[in-house]
């Protein structure tokens, strides 16, 4: 079974704990609800349809309310802390949580207090906390885009604000940051750089690229990364290696971009509506 830990741009969302189902363009849990717009319910929506394309169960969901002031993501935090090593999970990913160093570090211990360790993602925000904390080595797979590269390339940036202008992120770049962030241990085993092309790398190097279909509207519409996150969580919680999973998300994340028709005002719900028919082809071809 898999977990997902996140934040909703809501102030008022409560702080909640429970299986996550997908009701219409809202995310629903423990009788809350939340739009599908991007970030955490945009990730966990690409991971529910997914699931149903697995046969597997609804993703268990840690989230609650925060719009970038940090008091929410510090209560998840801290309930974390408190649930985390008592809990079963195969895979956990971690996403939008305002990065805090020493908060990361006690939920991380209380995830290695888990009878069985579990396979660890992280994207965003909690991605930042894990480099800022110096344990990228740590985790299985990181999911960055360009710019979050960028921060994971520079050693000596403390924060993402602090990422020194001459790393530059253009796409024609990404090969040298992702080298760079391995030389100085600020990678997870794997990368999966999301963009215009993606990488799948690791230590020894890039192991595979994605560039097909390319619809130049995907880049506008907003969710996209989320729900490339989304995919591979939920196909690694499935079982699969890490590194097939990656490579099978970026194509199906782009095969669902695509049969959406994309333009600039695309909502990423009509990109989620695509993916069990873009995830059932991709696993026809690689049979």
């Amino acid at each position: 079974m898999l977990a997902v830990a996140g934040t909703i741009p809501d102030r008022d969302f409560p702080l909640v704990a429970g299986t996550v189902t997908l009701k219409g363009s809202n995310i629903c849990i423990q009788g809350n609800q939340a739009p599908v717009n991007r970030g955490t319910p945009a990730l966990l929506a690409a991971a529910i349809k997914s699931g149903e394309v697995l046969g597997e169960p609804a993703p268990f969901a840690y989230l609650v309310g925060d719009i970038g002031l940090g008091d929410g993501s510090r209560r998840l935090y801290e309930y974390l802390t408190r649930h985390l090593g008592r809990a079963d999970f195969n895979t956990i990913t971690f996403h939008y949580m305002q990065p805090d160093v020493d908060w990361h570090n006690r939920v991380l211990f209380a995830a290695h207090e888990m009878t069985k360790r579990p396979i660890l993602i992280a994207d965003a925000g909690f991605m930042y906390a894990a480099k800022m904390s110096g344990q990228s080595p740590t985790y299985d797979l990181f999911t960055p885009d360009a710019g979050e590269l960028a921060f994971l390339a520079d050693e000596a940036a403390p924060h993402p604000f602090y990422t020194r202008g001459f790393i530059l992120h253009e796409e024609n770049r990404i090969p040298a940051l992702i080298s760079r962030a391995y030389a100085h241990d600020n990678a997870a085993c794997y990368l999966l750089v999301k963009g215009s092309k993606d990488y799948l790398a690791g230590k020894s190097g890039i192991h595979a690229t994605v560039h097909s279909p390319a619809d130049e509207a995907m880049e506008a519409i907003g969710g996209t990364g989320d729900t490339l996150t989304g995919i591979v969580t939920a196909l690694v919680g499935a079982g699969m290696e890490i590194s097939e999973s990656a490579v099978v998300a970026a194509r199906a994340n782009r095969l669902a971009g695509h049969y959406a028709r994309p333009a600039p005002a695309t909502h990423i719900m009509e990109i989620i509506s695509h993916i069990p028919r873009a995830l059932e082809e991709v696993l026809r071809e690689r049979k």
